[in-house]
């Protein structure tokens, strides 16, 4: 029975495709035995058993078995002793390894008791943490309703201990306000808890909180002392002002230190907010009025005696009354600016003021611009800070602002614009007037950089004012210039008028000065009176009988009103670029001229030649050999005492020595030019054979000499 097991079993091994191995496997002491072959599943009767094996006959075990003839029982009882083999090695072994399969079995039998113990404390540790989670959820809801009553209750809290230290009035806070001096810290501190109480009770209180009413009657009677101590203590500093030689700067200074008295006194009784500035205001502007006042009166008495007057025009003749005055230190310049035009530069600008009582002791006078600028810087300086003290201390911006600062300096400015009315409207010192104007224009700058705007109307009226006087002396001078009859001006000689002379300081005075500022009005007007002079230079010349005392006379006046207005103007400016072409001009007639007298014939020949050759009449020239022939001879003999001559006569003539060298040497090149030219005329066909041509002088060596004869000035 057991043979025919592991012969059915080899034949399913082989049937299913597992071959020897499955079968040796099936036939290892691990595997269970075979079932009976009754216990085959239903699938594998004799009929199935036949057809599988009739289906695996390609098996190659069962080809090769089924080849070589093998008896199935004989190799059914060789497997099965195999089997045996097998078997018994694998009991040995068994036995062999009893002990440590005990051993093993032991040892899984304890780890079976410890994994059921674990089993247990994890089912035991899973139900814990069931109820744990229980708990933290539990406790989770309990800190959010905790957390939520204590942020209520600290917000409870943070009002109400705001509402109480805003309601509470501290014994150290009564004691301060009604014991302390106000010029303590310690009174300054508890004013500021003071206000912000008195604020707080103001906001509780409308909004109908019933604890203000425990502490409004305290808070009303310190601040009640509060306000008496404040205003008795800002009066009597501003009553300290009053006193006759006081800074006053330094109480007000002071009083910076405690503004917030007046924000205080602002915040909670306006009325006595109102009468202590009323009363600043009052004090200070008598002060100011009192002090310019007296300052101006002063100042007006260090000015130059001798001013200009309503005769001192550049057309009217200096009089023997000019050349009587006991000293030129008292008397202004009228048409010279000199050292005038310091007073509108950096240093002496923004200077310091002039001392009246030291100017008297040391008996130094100034021009009226020197006081007109130590005067308004005085109101500058004065005005800045006093506007930038309203604004810090009364807490006032703007329009406010301004009106508070008209209040204080009103009746100055005023003052200010009477005495600059009095005195313009008799002033003939144009220099004087257009200084003062850049003093002005100056002064309302540094105002505006400082960002004060508290004068600027006064600014604006004070220009209003000096314009229409410059321009109005301008024009006085313009028509004295118009008036002057030259025949009438007695002996007339080639030099510099005084007239001319006038207009070129005062000319110069002006642009210089304008060039900083300009002004399109005051050009127009210098325009006028250049035009004016230029007419007045003709007119005088044309009192001269020969052209050349005539050319001589323009040069001279337009050389030197060039010189002067190139001290002080530009080469660009209108001025100067005028007088020039002028200059130019009758120099160049006043060398033809020069030039006449030793070398006309000359000149005359090369003029008629060169205009027949542009005409193309040269054969004209033909019958003009002895008139060439004594021109040669004529210049070769006579050039050097010529030139000498006429060097002498030029340097006679013009007080100028730079201006009488420069005509020098320019009649000295016209003359090397007209001898050129002279040259090229003779080499023309008509005149090219003359024998006398060898007896010119040679070009380069007649420019050798001429150079010797140049002056070294």
């Amino acid at each position: 029975m057991k043979s025919y097991q592991i012969l059915v079993c080899t034949t399913l091994a082989i049937l299913w495709g597992g071959g020897a191995s499955t079968c040796r496997a099936a036939s290892t002491p691990e595997l269970e035995p075979l079932p009976p072959l009754r216990c085959l599943p239903p699938r594998l009767t004799v009929l199935s058993l036949s057809v599988h094996i009739q289906a695996n006959l390609g098996d190659a075990l069962v080809r090769e078995a089924l080849k070589t003839g093998v008896d199935l029982r004989q190799y059914s009882k060789q497997v099965e002793r195999e089997l045996q083999q097998i078997e018994n090695a694998s009991i040995k072994d068994y036995i062999k390894e009893s002990k440590n399969i005990a051993s093993l079995h032991t040892q899984i039998t304890a780890c079976d008791a410890v994994l059921e113990r674990m089993e247990a404390m994890l089912s035991s540790f899973q139900s814990d943490l069931s109820s744990i989670s229980c708990e933290i959820q539990t406790l989770q809801e309990q800190s959010v309703a905790m957390n939520v009553r204590l942020r209520n209750r600290q917000a409870v809290r943070g009002r109400l201990s705001q509402l109480v230290d805003e309601l509470v009035v501290p014994s150290v806070m009564i004691s301060t306000i009604l014991e302390t001096p106000v010029t303590d810290q310690a009174f300054l501190e508890q004013l500021h808890e003071l206000n912000s109480k008195v604020n707080a009770v103001k906001e509780q209180a409308f909004r109908e909180t019933m604890a203000c009413g425990d502490v409004t009657d305290v808070l009303d009677k310190l601040k009640a002392k509060a306000v008496a101590k404040i205003r008795e203590f800002i009066l009597q500093k501003i009553y300290s002002f009053r006193k006759p030689m006081t800074n006053y700067q330094i109480p007000q200074n002071a009083l910076l230190k405690y503004r917030f008295f007046y924000q205080f006194l602002l915040g909670h009784e306006r009325s006595v907010a109102k009468e202590v500035r009323d009363e600043y205001l009052e004090t200070m502007s008598k002060i100011y009025l009192s002090y310019f006042k007296s300052y101006t009166s002063r100042l007006m008495k260090v000015q130059y005696e001798e001013v200009a007057e309503k005769d001192d025009l550049m057309g009217v003749e200096d009089t023997a009354r000019k050349d009587i005055l006991p000293s030129l230190r008292n008397r202004n310049t009228v048409f010279t600016l000199g050292n005038r035009g310091s007073v509108i530069g950096g240093a002496e600008l923004e200077g310091p003021i002039i001392v009246p009582h030291s100017a008297q002791k040391s008996d130094v006078r100034y021009p009226f611009e020197s006081l007109f600028r130590s005067q308004h810087y005085a109101l500058l300086d004065n005005s800045c800070r006093e506007y930038l003290f309203l604004c810090d201390f009364f807490l006032v911006t703007g329009t406010p602002a301004l009106d508070l600062f008209s209040a204080v300096m009103g009746k100055t400015l005023a003052m200010f614009l009477k005495h600059m009315d009095a005195y313009v409207s008799d002033c003939y010192d144009g220099i004087a007037i257009f200084l003062c104007i850049h003093v002005v224009l100056r002064f309302k700058t540094i105002m505006a950089k400082r960002n004060v705007p508290a004068i600027d109307k006064y600014w604006d009226t004070l220009l209003e004012m000096l314009w229409p006087r410059f321009e109005h002396i301008l024009k006085l001078n313009i028509q004295s210039i118009q008036n002057t009859d030259p025949q009438k001006l007695g002996f007339l000689d080639t030099r510099p008028h005084y007239i001319t002379r006038r207009y070129a300081e005062f000319s110069s005075a002006i642009v210089g000065i304008n060039q900083t500022i300009p002004h399109d009005c005051t050009l127009a007007l210098l325009g006028q009176l250049q035009t004016e002079v230029e007419n007045f230079v003709l007119r005088v010349a044309a009192e001269f009988s020969s052209r050349r005392e005539q050319l001589i006379f323009l040069i001279n006046n337009y050389d030197m009103m060039l010189g002067v207005l190139l001290e002080r103007a530009v080469e660009e400016s209108k001025e100067v670029e005028g007088f020039q072409q002028l200059l130019s001009a009758r120099t160049q007639e006043f060398i033809e001229e020069l030039l006449a007298p030793g070398f006309g014939g000359m000149i005359a020949f090369v003029k008629e030649a060169e205009a027949l050759a542009e005409r193309g009449q040269l054969e004209r020239l033909r019958g003009e050999e002895a008139r060439v022939t004594q021109l040669v001879r004529g210049f070769a003999g006579t050039w050097k005492a010529a030139v000498e001559s006429l060097s002498q006569d030029v340097m006679r003539s013009f007080t100028n020595f730079k201006n009488g060298t420069s005509i020098i040497q320019g009649a000295l090149t016209q003359l090397i030019q007209y001898y050129h030219r002279f040259h090229k005329v003779l080499a023309m066909p008509p005149l090219k054979a003359l024998p006398v041509r060898s007896e010119l002088l040679n070009i380069h060596h007649l420019m050798v000499e001429v150079k010797k004869h140049k002056p070294n000035f």
